[in-house]
């Protein structure tokens, strides 16, 4: 995904450079709400993506997360083959203590106002309970609890995607996708982490975990025998395949230095600091890196089975999907030589020309 290097562009510059359609700054007294919507291609279809709530330090930074994730999402549906858009949402606020129901209710009354070209879903900060609060006020959410007709959590679909990502990683690396007998550190053990930790050591994959919650990280080590380390170790670890699946940016000039993976690929969105720039150290490297929006789509295949009514039959079957797409990329790379977080975009990019010049022609 080309990306916006400009010195402190204006907001409208940031949204030239990036290609965003509309950015929908909210704000609600009574609640506290202080949240920004993030439109970025509606090419495919209206824009679905997660809904993020975070303590950021400064408005500037929610709005960068925003514009990145939702930017994100546009290819992680184009090379998933879906045909939804991109966006993102991002409420400025600590979950843990700010979160109320009154608070996501005057969130999703914004996403009313949006006419159905934003559609919600769960992210980091966010639970399926809380897109049921959203579905009180609009209907164009997902996620939301089987017991209302929705996919529930779409957490387990995403760790499936990754622990997919991982397999078709290995194969080309080791030539066998089998994983028994592989190490992995996995990098945040939420709800993505947890049923990836538990999809690995199902398959006898030593599995190290780490979390900023250490209460967290030692219950999910005890509860699948993996082996909890400090966040200041991770990269000191010669094991085969790191799996970022908390917040982006883990992968830059500091943490590449280090790395002894031979592959990283986990469920975290935007996970090279710098897209251009890490993508390239690691293809020089030799570390494979498989694109986080690539091998992450699980979650938003749920969504998008919830939205057009497909089975869970249907679903897993796009989800596999994953298992193959991840090789066509990894193939591309070696093709042209070029990191593969590249061959991905391009990827996706053709798509979406491609179905732009469908919509042109009536």
């Amino acid at each position: 995904m080309p990306e916006n290097n400009s010195s402190n562009p204006s907001i409208l510059e940031q949204l030239s450079l990036s290609g965003h359609k509309k950015v929908v700054f909210c704000n609600d007294l009574a609640t506290g709400l202080k949240a920004i919507i993030a439109i970025h291609d509606t090419t495919l279809g209206p824009a679905l993506g997660g809904v993020r709530m975070w303590n950021y330090n400064s408005e500037a930074e929610a709005l960068e997360d925003v514009l990145r994730l939702s930017k994100g999402m546009t290819y992680k549906a184009a090379v998933a083959g879906l045909n939804v858009g991109g966006g993102a949402a991002v409420i400025i606020g600590d979950s843990r203590r700010q979160k109320t129901e009154a608070l996501m209710r005057s969130f999703g009354r914004f996403v009313k106002n949006l006419n159905g070209e934003f559609i919600a879903g769960e992210d980091v900060g966010t639970t399926v309970r809380d897109m049921e609060y959203i579905r009180m006020e609009t209907q164009h959410v997902t996620g939301v609890p089987e017991s209302l007709g929705g996919a529930g959590n779409p957490a387990p679909y995403s760790a499936k995607g990754v622990y997919l990502g991982i397999k078709a990683s290995v194969k080309e690396i080791f030539g066998t996708d089998e994983l028994a007998g592989r190490s992995v550190v996995v990098q945040g053990t939420g709800n993505v982490g947890e049923h990836l930790v538990e999809l690995l050591r199902n398959d006898n994959v030593e599995v190290y975990v780490s979390d900023i919650n250490e209460d967290r990280m030692r219950v999910i080590a005890r509860k699948y025998k993996a082996k909890a380390i400090d966040a200041d170790k991770i990269f000191t670890i010669a094991a085969d395949i790191y799996a970022p699946c908390a917040l982006g940016a883990t992968i830059n000039d500091k943490t590449i230095k280090t790395m002894k993976f031979s592959i990283i690929a986990g469920s975290a969105n935007n996970q090279l600091a710098n897209e251009s720039t890490h993508g390239q150290l690691l293809h020089e490297k030799g570390i494979l890196y498989a694109p986080d929006y690539l091998i992450n789509a699980g979650g938003i295949i749920s969504c998008y089975s919830e939205l057009t009514g497909y089975g869970r039959k249907r679903t897993m079957q796009l989800i596999d999907n994953i298992y193959d797409a991840t090789r066509e990329v990894i193939k591309l790379s070696k093709a042209e030589n070029i990191p593969t977080n590249l061959a991905a975009a391009r990827i996706a990019e053709k798509r979406i020309e491609d179905i732009k010049k469908i919509k042109s022609s009536y």
